[in-house]
């Protein structure tokens, strides 16, 4: 699969940002694709009811690598696998979300998602920056 990994820079300590944004819930406050939904816990995984129906998230656990990871299962019973890291640079961090290009998904469509993820992270990056 062709991949873009997206990355934006944060003023605050890596650990310090992981620890403030690697739970679930807190991911609607940056990722407008969750803003607009409602994320239920079910116990190992959540649920996330959006427009096109439930979508199932498995995040990985708190961990010391800064590895906030998941896989996300939509209605149409297709998985989406999403690397994402918090990791440590210079005195603040950097978070980097690899973007898989779908199986039939176009040019226009790939630039879409990325064009989306940029969005999200400057949201993250002005929300969660040093105050």
């Amino acid at each position: 699969m062709q991949t873009q990994t997206l990355t934006v820079t944060i003023d605050r300590d890596w650990r310090e940002l992981y620890d403030t944004i690697w739970h679930p819930d807190v991911f609607p406050t940056w990722a407008s694709g969750l803003a607009q939904s409602t994320l239920e816990d079910l116990g190992n995984h959540w649920r996330a009811r959006g427009p096109e129906g439930d979508v199932t998230i498995r995040f990985t656990a708190h961990n010391a690598f800064g590895v906030m990871d998941h896989r996300v299962c939509l209605p149409n019973g297709c998985e989406v696998y999403v690397p994402l890291r918090v990791y440590q640079n210079g005195a603040g961090a950097e978070v980097a979300l690899t973007l898989f290009r779908q199986a039939d998904m176009s040019d226009e469509k790939f630039a879409a998602d990325a064009d989306w993820v940029r969005r999200d992270l400057a949201a993250l990056a002005a929300r969660y920056a040093k105050p």
